[in-house]
């Protein structure tokens, strides 16, 4: 398997990114964010077909796009009628619809937008797997830093504020961190399931660990490991890498959600 070179690219860029989902997708959870990763994934979709379009590279238009529909999400939420879920639901739609009109009106459903939808292990050319590596440990890294603020404004965002944190600063972190993990993972994972990388291994350390770090902890080694057994699967049966693992993630969460269900006493 590790003798071919898209793979080892793939395994690099797959367990770096899985890492960061999973470190930030407790926060996301917890803060009820859980969709954003969709939302900005859309956006994401979007953005790279119009790069496909005017013949530019893909990740040079995305990442700035998605880091600044992150903002307008976060100033959505927080600042107008228009909270949460329904601010995500808004943003996604509409992106993935202006993605899907550009393609139509253009080169219509090729096997490159096919792949930006659902990801290709052969779309990680080895200028883009150095750009991510270097991005993912910057995401690694700012995370470690602020791990304490973070959990702060993730734990009790009020409390926090009135403590004398800035929390909109973090709150802007977060959002920032997520957009370039959702941008690095969808030439993977696709647009349509990037977000189970942020969603998934948060709500399965959840279903036995309580405190924040060991959540936090747990999520990383299950998003890593979830990803590595995923692409197995994938190269051994000859199945769609993301679609392997989001697989092994649900495999995953129902075992730890039937070992929580017994260890709290069933239906007692």
């Amino acid at each position: 398997m590790f003798s071919h070179t898209f793979i080892v690219r793939a395994m690099i860029v797959g367990l770096l990114v899985s890492l960061c989902a999973a470190l930030l997708g407790v926060s996301l959870v917890l803060k009820r964010y859980a969709m954003i990763g969709t939302g900005l994934s859309h956006v994401g979709f979007a953005a790279m077909a119009i790069a496909g379009v005017i013949d530019m590279a893909e990740l040079t238009l995305a990442l700035p796009v998605v880091v600044a529909a992150a903002f307008l999400l976060l100033r959505v939420s927080d600042s107008s009628k228009i909270k949460g879920d329904s601010a995500v639901a808004l943003i996604s739609t509409g992106s993935l619809a202006i993605g899907v009109i550009v393609v139509s009106l253009t080169t219509g459903l090729t096997l490159h937008i096919c792949n930006v939808m659902f990801g290709s292990i052969f779309a990680m050319t080895q200028a883009t797997v150095q750009l991510s590596v270097v991005l993912s440990i910057v995401v690694i890294v700012l995370f470690v830093l602020f791990y304490k603020q973070l959990f702060a404004v993730t734990y009790d965002e009020t409390f926090a504020r009135a403590t004398g944190t800035k929390t909109w600063i973090y709150k802007t972190l977060l959002a920032l961190l997520t957009a370039v993990t959702v941008v690095l993972g969808m030439q993977m994972m696709g647009a349509l399931l990037i977000a189970s990388l942020t969603l998934f291994p948060a709500l399965t350390a959840m279903r036995l660990c309580k405190r924040f770090l060991s959540v936090v902890i747990m999520a990383a080694v299950i998003g890593v490991s979830c990803f590595f057994v995923g692409m197995v699967f994938s190269f051994q049966f000859d199945l769609p890498p993301g679609a392997s693992v989001v697989g092994v993630n649900l495999v995953i969460f129902s075992v730890f959600s039937a070992i929580g269900f017994f260890k709290n006493g069933g239906l007692a």
